[in-house]
Parts: C-alpha cells; structure tokens; sequence
C-alpha cells in the first residue's frame, strides 16, 4: 500500500496542494470540478494506492487551498496549469482523469500535449443542463446569500454540503458522509461561495464550445452516471464521433460524480483502462 503524501507545488505561478501517491508509472493526474477540491479523489487514491499506482491530484486555482484565479479568460488559465501538472509527472505517457470541469481540462489537455489517454467523467463543455442555474437558484443557496446577517462557517458549511449532496448525486444517502464534509470544509463563509460562483459565471460563456476533439489522437475513456443531472450523457457523441479510440461506459443510476458514488466500480474501470493502455504501448 502506497503512502498518500500531501504536499504543496507551484503549477505555471499557481501555488497549490497536491495529493500524491508514488507507485507505478503511468501516472494519473486527477483534476477535479467547478468548486470542488482534490479531495473528491480520495476513494480512487485508496483504491490506486493499493494497487501500486502513480497518481496526482490537485486542487485547481480558484477551488480548494489553491491560489486564487487571475483576470481574463479560465481555461486558458486552466491549460497552462494542466501542461504544468503533465511536466511535473514527466511522463509522456501520464493519463489525464477529470471529473465535469477538470474533465473538460482533460480533454483539452489532450488536444495540446503528449499523453497516454484521458478519463473524462461527465465531462462539461458537451451537452450541459443549465448547471450553474440550477445551483445558483437552490433555494438553500440562494437563501444563504441573501440573508443580512453574518453567518458561521458551520453553518455555511452545512447549507453548502446539503446542496452539494441533492445536485451532485442520484442517491446522496449512499455517499460516505466525510466525502461531502470534506466537500463543504473548503466553502467556509459566503465570500467563499460568492467568489465559487463568479468563477461559474465567468466559465460559462468558455465552455460553449471549448474543445478542438478532431485534435485527440489518445484514447479515451468516457465515464458517466445515467441520473447525471448537471452534464448529459448525449454529449459523450461528439467524442466518439471525433476521437477514434473513444468508448463510453455508463455506470447505471449514478449521478455527476461516480468517483464518489459509485468508488468501487469506477477505481475498477479507471485501474482496467490503465493496464488496457500499458498492454498497448
């Protein structure tokens, strides 16, 4: 069983935490979504850990105890600080695995720089619902950003985990109750929040049309839960028409972050398209 060693790194003038296993190359550099943090890939570092897997995850600027984000468009931001992450590993062969937002990170990742695949789960930039509309309208959101009155981050923390638990999973009372702490413990006042959600707004309009697919010549793997409410699975088309090594797996009532809700099965497919890949090469 490989030791989880956290750290912090600078990435392209962002210092941030890092989450690192050592083990086994390839490694897997594991990017996370809008206003989540590193710690969503805890499970599959367990997992990874004890099959003697390299992996990286990251806090991305902006989100969790990384370095804010600076003016102008994100993801450009976001490819330098991918193509920093992929140096870092100095492994052409790394495998960039990115849940909604860092899935989007991923793929375009792929699009820029040498890589041995990508795991791209619920990816956004496909075929999204209106995501940052229907979080922006929770009624417990939006109750917490209205109220006049100062609040304790106890008490943010628990309007935000809640919120959390009812959008990002089809069945939250079967998620480990520390996941969605761990979730809440990095939206600790409502400048947090407020700044998260700025971050969406900002995003929105980049993530109409952000990807150049034609441009993967790697394989990839698309992960997504059927009861995704946030990113549809009918996007996963454009990449298997673009991408010529692409596949789907879908992974049956399940919400918009299996590495979570469905732990066991996801690590099951992440560790089976590594070795698939390795055999390959």
């Amino acid at each position: 069983m490989q030791p989880l060693f956290e750290h912090r790194l600078e990435l392209a003038g962002y210092e941030t935490r890092v989450l690192e296993l050592e083990g086994e190359d390839p490694p897997l550099l594991l990017l996370h979504g809008w206003s989540d943090s590193a710690d969503t890939w805890r499970h599959a570092l367990d997992a990874l850990g004890r099959r003697d897997r390299r992996a990286i995850a990251v806090d991305l600027p902006g989100f969790g105890a990384a370095d804010p984000l600076r003016e102008g468009a994100v993801l450009p931001q976001y490819d330098a600080f991918a193509a920093d992450l992929r140096a870092y590993a100095e492994d052409d062969g790394a495998i960039a695995v990115g849940n909604s937002l860092g899935g989007c990170v991923a793929l375009r990742l792929a699009e820029r720089a040498p890589l041995g695949g990508v795991v791209a789960v619920a990816p956004a930039g496909l075929d999204m619902a209106r995501w940052f509309a229907i979080v922006e309208r929770d009624p417990a959101v939006r109750r917490l950003l209205s109220l006049p009155l100062p609040l304790p981050g106890r008490a943010v923390q628990e309007v935000v985990g809640r919120a959390y638990a009812a959008l990002a999973f089809a069945r939250p009372d079967r998620v480990d109750p520390r996941v969605i702490r761990a979730f809440a413990a990095h939206h600790g006042s409502r400048e947090a929040v407020a700044s998260f959600l700025e971050i969406g707004r900002r995003l929105l309009p980049e993530l109409k049309d952000p990807f150049e697919l034609a441009a993967i010549g790697v394989p990839v793997l698309l992960v997504w839960g059927t009861d995704d409410r946030l990113v549809f699975q009918t996007g996963a088309e454009r990449v298997l028409a673009a991408v010529r090594e692409s596949r789907l797996e879908v992974l049956d009532g399940c919400g918009h972050c299996p590495q979570i809700e469905e732990p066991d099965r996801f690590a099951e497919l992440l560790l089976g398209f590594v070795e698939e890949e390795a055999r390959a090469a």
